[in-house]
């Protein structure tokens, strides 16, 4: 039987504290930007969103989710520099934030991009004038949320759309943003 102090010194026990203490600190790094009222906030109060990371690829999250915030009432812009041009879920893809058309004022960011890929996307939301931040399952970039949060924008973090409009039953825009598009 090992000891206490052999337990704690092995390195499998270090590697469990470790990712344990890691995730709890995440969790409230999340938990800061992820209160229910915010969130229902930015999905009800947003019309146009802007994809970051949109894929042709139906398996792909940013694929589906797209076509549910279709099918539930968002204008969604699909982002993506490799298909620039080409029509996704009969959306224009646009290759950057600042190549949408001025006239689409962008509400939410969707971000469906690596964590170390959003600093640049918060900055170019700021620049074209977005009002919240949206970073998906799995993204998460405290750094970035607390530049677009200093912003002025709404952030939400490490969740999915997809998962909170039925969780918190909201059916999409409403229904004043819905007769404006």
């Amino acid at each position: 039987q090992p000891s206490i102090m052999e337990i704690i010194s092995s390195s499998r026990f270090l590697s469990v504290s470790f990712h344990f203490l890691l995730l709890l600190y995440l969790s409230k790094i999340v938990m800061s930007f992820n209160n229910p009222e915010t969130i229902r906030k930015v999905l009800t109060t947003s019309k146009n969103i802007a994809l970051v990371g949109a894929s042709k690829k139906s398996v792909r999250p940013s694929n589906y989710v797209m076509k549910f915030l279709l099918d539930n009432g968002y204008n969604v812009v699909p982002v993506n520099p490799a298909l620039e041009g080409k029509e996704l879920h009969g959306k224009l893809v646009y290759g950057s934030l600042s190549s949408i058309p001025k006239d689409v004022p962008i509400d939410m960011v969707d971000i469906f991009r690596n964590s170390e890929a959003v600093p640049p996307i918060v900055d170019e939301a700021i620049s074209i004038g977005a009002k919240s931040i949206w970073m998906q399952v799995g993204v998460i970039n405290e750094t970035a949320a607390e530049t677009a949060k200093k912003a002025g924008l709404e952030v939400v973090m490490n969740a999915c759309p997809k998962i909170e409009i039925p969780q918190l039953n909201i059916s999409g825009p409403s229904s004043q943003l819905r007769s404006e598009l």
